[in-house]
């Protein structure tokens, strides 16, 4: 047999994913969807070897973020993560302006997983288990009770989930008189500019939230809106958890969302009385970057206390970690900025003895992520889903487990990069956001943006 026989034979038998030293990131295009739960802009980084890397911008954000560093990472060779996220750090901010710098950097390590035919974990140093527990955040439509609430919260516990979420604000009392009190008239304001923000939870913030005495209304922190529970508000919100817990029990963890907008004072009155009711955690009690008022409540409750999911770099959760302001932290792998970073905040946790729950409200780009992030982090107890109602959600990604979710659990795939084959384009075009409804068009705009980057003289 002729030796160039020996070699075809052998290629036949070896995976040639690509020359990794040679790759050059050519284009980066953007598709907009909406509803899955909320408006998600998703990413596409090309190669000159025909690999491409999926990545996302945060929820409910705007694929700017993203395609003004694309420029900056032209002609780069995607495999140098580290380098190009140092390179566009800085342009990367808290929320939602993290989400471009966050998602470049998922679809970068997705590139670099497919070059050399490895997951992401393994990336990261390899894999602490081997499936990923889900907590599912849970949503009632509509005027309804804590009763309403804990079957909502049952039908989940009937579909594997072993770990839950629900809301528990002050929209629950805008209609209940002698629950609230507040300047008067604001509670109608709240009502007539903030309810679409208050109640996005299926949906998704939008352009309008953003302008006028909207945006005056919704950016108003806990703190300063001057609202307080009074004795009958607590006693309302009280007893919804009590119902919520005379239907689902109390042997399953149940945490609590989007708390406010109240003063500090009455968070502490409000989080004593659920320290009966076995409550996982109180997430978001206050503005995240006021350390003090964490470390207040958190010195004033036993309840644990939870925030992060707007906190970009590892390195910002320091001052509440290491002032014991938190029991639990909450990023979101597309503000924290991307996979390393979810990664050193691990090694935080563990130096600080803080648990870590991962925020993820996305599509299955961001999922995936945020499961391979999981795996590879020493100590996590759970990664949220939000989309259990969204019944296209699963379909966005070929070749990821359908159902994703078993039992409570996502399998850690062991396929290159997130896992996930390709991108299901026919769906994706049925749910392409109203307002942005290109489907990876060219960005050509983008290829030339600049500045002096040097962040010094």
């Amino acid at each position: 047999m002729e030796r160039k026989d020996i070699n075809e034979m052998m290629q036949e038998h070896v995976n040639t994913y690509s020359s990794p030293s040679d790759l050059k990131i050519t284009d980066m295009r953007v598709a907009n969807i909406d509803g899955a739960p909320k408006h998600c802009p998703l990413i596409k980084i090309y190669t000159n070897q025909g690999i491409v890397g999926f990545g996302e911008v945060r929820d409910a954000s705007s694929a700017t973020y993203a395609l003004m560093l694309k420029s900056r990472l032209l002609g780069e060779n995607p495999l140098n993560v580290d380098k190009l996220f140092r390179r566009i750090k800085q342009f990367g901010g808290h929320s939602r302006q993290g989400g471009g710098v966050s998602g470049i950097e998922i679809a970068l390590w997705d590139i670099a997983g497919k070059a050399w035919g490895v997951p992401l974990w393994q990336l990261l140093g390899g894999k602490f288990r081997d499936k990923v527990r889900m907590y599912c955040d849970t949503d009632v439509d509509g005027k309804h009770t804590g009763t309403d609430m804990g079957h909502a919260l049952k039908k989940r516990m009937e579909k594997g989930f072993t770990f839950l979420k629900m809301d528990l604000g002050i929209e629950l009392m805008l209609d209940e008189p002698g629950c609230l009190n507040a300047p008067l008239g604001f509670l109608e304001d709240i009502k007539k500019y903030s309810m679409k923000a208050i109640n996005h939870q299926k949906g998704s913030v939008d352009r309008d939230m953003m302008l006028g005495k909207n945006y005056e209304t919704f950016t108003i922190p806990h703190h300063a809106t001057g609202i307080h529970l009074t004795q009958k508000g607590m006693d309302f919100l009280e007893n919804y958890v009590k119902e919520v817990r005379d239907v689902i029990g109390y042997e399953v963890p149940l945490a609590i969302d989007h708390f406010g907008h109240i003063n500090l004072e009455d968070c502490i009155l409000f989080a004593r009385r659920l320290e009966k009711y076995n409550i996982a955690w109180i997430e978001d009690i206050a503005p995240w970057h006021y350390t003090s008022h964490y470390v207040k409540i958190a010195n004033s409750c036993s309840v644990p206390i939870c925030t992060g999911e707007d906190i970009y770099l590892a390195k910002n959760f320091e001052p509440l970690l290491s002032s014991s302001g938190v029991s639990v932290v909450h990023p979101d792998v597309l503000t924290v900025g991307g996979a390393m970073e979810m990664k050193k905040l691990g090694n935080l946790c563990d130096k600080y003895g803080t648990a870590m729950a991962v925020h993820m409200a996305e599509s299955p780009v961001a999922c995936m992520a945020a499961i391979h992030c999981a795996a590879a982090v020493q100590n996590v107890l759970a990664v949220e889903f939000h989309s259990s109602d969204v019944t296209w959600w699963n379909d966005l990604a070929v070749g990821i487990d359908n159902p994703l979710i078993q039992n409570g659990f996502v399998n850690v795939p062991n396929k290159p990069g997130l896992g996930i084959d390709s991108l299901n384009e026919e769906l994706i075009a049925q749910h392409l956001h109203e307002k942005y409804p290109g489907q990876w068009e060219p960005t050509e705009e983008w290829n030339n943006e600049w500045s002096n980057d040097r962040e010094w003289s």
